[in-house]
């Protein structure tokens, strides 16, 4: 267990500390004070440990749970049980989901939080169902994402009124975050274990996709439900922090965490107890296996409220601090090339992002390397940053970038192996992650506030909000185009060994 938290430990390392060196360059241009400096330093320390542990504790406890989870449900053959399973699944994991607590924050003011969450959840606990019965019933991907989508475009044109549709797409981006993806990712593959067609393991990605849409076309209903319009963000005075010194940052730490740890156990809880139901029930997990899941949920438990601290205590101010400086110097435009420098670095902090490479890699059999998911993930969120912040500066409509961008997302799919399709579908969700939200955000949401001035209240709404769809929209194009190159590379290497093998064969004969 040492070893492996070890390579954890690297792992997190080289992952953190390539973007905490880019905001501490930024931290000194912009001459930030030394109590903030503070924060977001004890903030690099607690991402990198707690990414660790995440990372580790994940991988013993969560992923196991959702694999024979799946299996089994899925064994039994009946339908009705895989869709109830499927939708209270979907639900208590996405409540726990730190990422949608986050966005709701911000908009709590503006939107009730709470109606939020139970619209998000709703909303992924049916999709989730969905997604699951498409494993069994062998229904293509790519149709279902076609119609869905649709679906969310006339909704959002023809019922809702255009300051709720940067918060609905956000929505559909925050709710597969560290806490759902682990589970929903293992669930797809206990499920699709049980196939013996070849397509099986190609079907096993997808749920993420599908489970990212629903929020999106349930936060678009409740806006023509609660008939929202012309909603405005409270713009508040940055916190002055002058007089303050490191002990008033410890505390703030030790504040911060005492909530996290609070609400991680939150979101554990109702995963705990399905699981100990699943176990009474079933007897699926033997003696040795139940402890190394239990000791894996403590440190699940451990490494998120570590993360979750330092990105929100120490990251978050930070990101507000550098875009009310970025946004101020001039007219904005630096913005673009810095957004997209910290958007090629900050995917490689997000939790998520990690179980979705280590799945793929496994679930390929090696032929698709994590470097490779993450190398692409990177350039993909690197172009969705700098798209999120020109808008920031220009306030252009975000459905002038949704909708040229799922329409050929969409239409890669029928050009993209189906691996591929599910891949690039489910990296949209993990990209846009706990990082995006605690750091991206507020950052956006900063810049937006100085360049706009004093129709800030209703700009932040429309312009810095949407900066999570754009994270979760750009890797559904850029992972399909990898897979249609991928294609023709394994392709041009089977070509070559057959006419090598002819070729030998001929000599043989002659």
């Amino acid at each position: 267990m040492k070893t492996a938290f070890k390579d954890k430990l690297k792992e997190s390392l080289s992952s953190i500390l390539p973007i905490a060196a880019i905001i501490l360059v930024l931290v000194v241009a912009l001459g930030v004070g030394t109590y903030e400096f503070v924060l977001f330093i004890t903030g690099a320390v607690l991402l990198v440990v707690g990414l660790s542990g995440f990372n580790m504790g994940a991988d013993m406890s969560m992923l196991v749970i959702g694999e024979k989870i799946g299996s089994v449900v899925t064994h039994s053959r009946r339908i009705w049980l895989i869709a109830l399973i499927s939708f209270i699944i979907g639900i208590i994991v996405t409540v726990a989901e730190p990422d949608l607590q986050i966005l709701a924050g911000y908009v709590s003011q503006a939107i009730n939080s709470r109606v939020l969450i139970i619209a998000v959840a709703v909303g992924v606990g049916i999709f989730l169902t969905l997604a699951m019965l498409r494993i069994v019933l062998k229904v293509r991907l790519s149709l279902l994402l076609i119609i869905f989508y649709i679906i969310a475009f006339v909704l959002a044109f023809a019922f809702v009124d255009p300051s709720f549709w940067a918060i609905a797409y956000d929505a559909g981006g925050v709710t597969t975050g560290p806490m759902t993806v682990p589970f929903i990712m293992s669930l797809g593959v206990g499920v699709a274990s049980i196939r013996s067609d070849k397509e099986g393991k190609d079907d096993s990605f997808g749920l993420v996709a599908l489970s990212s849409a629903g929020p999106v076309i349930s936060v678009l209903v409740l806006g023509i439900i609660s008939g929202a319009a012309g909603i405005q963000y409270p713009v508040s005075a940055a916190p002055d922090y002058s007089g303050f010194d490191t002990t008033d940052a410890l505390k703030q730490f030790l504040e911060g965490l005492g909530n996290y740890c609070l609400e991680v156990a939150v979101a554990l809880a109702p995963i705990i107890a399905f699981f100990v139901i699943f176990q009474l029930v079933t007897r699926a997990f033997h003696k040795r296996q139940i402890i190394k899941i239990c000791v894996g949920i403590l440190i699940t438990f451990v490494g998120l409220a570590l993360f979750l601290t330092g990105a929100n205590v120490g990251f978050a101010p930070m990101g507000t601090l550098i875009g009310q400086g970025l946004g101020d110097f001039a007219g904005g435009w630096l913005l673009i090339p810095v957004g997209m420098v910290i958007g090629y670095f900050v995917v490689a902090a997000e939790p998520a992002v990690h179980v979705l490479n280590k799945q793929v890699e496994r679930m390929s059999a090696g032929a698709i390397k994590a470097r490779s998911m993450k190398l692409a993930l990177s350039i993909s969120v690197c172009c969705a940053l700098g798209l999120a912040m020109l808008r920031v500066i220009t306030g252009i409509n975000i459905m002038w970038v949704l909708i040229p961008g799922y329409a050929a997302a969409l239409i890669l799919t029928f050009f993209t192996p189906k691996l591929f399709t599910g891949i690039a579908f489910d990296s949209g969700g993990v990209a846009s992650g706990a990082m995006v939200s605690a750091f991206v955000l507020p950052m956006a949401i900063g810049a937006c506030g100085v360049i706009s001035g004093d129709a800030a209240a209703s700009a932040i709404m429309t312009n810095a909000f949407g900066c999570v769809a754009f994270v979760a929209l750009m890797p559904l194009i850029t992972i399909q185009v990898f897979g249609i190159l991928y294609r023709r590379k394994t392709s041009k290497i089977k070509r070559t060994f057959l006419t090598v093998e002819d070729r030998i064969i001929e000599y043989e004969v002659s």
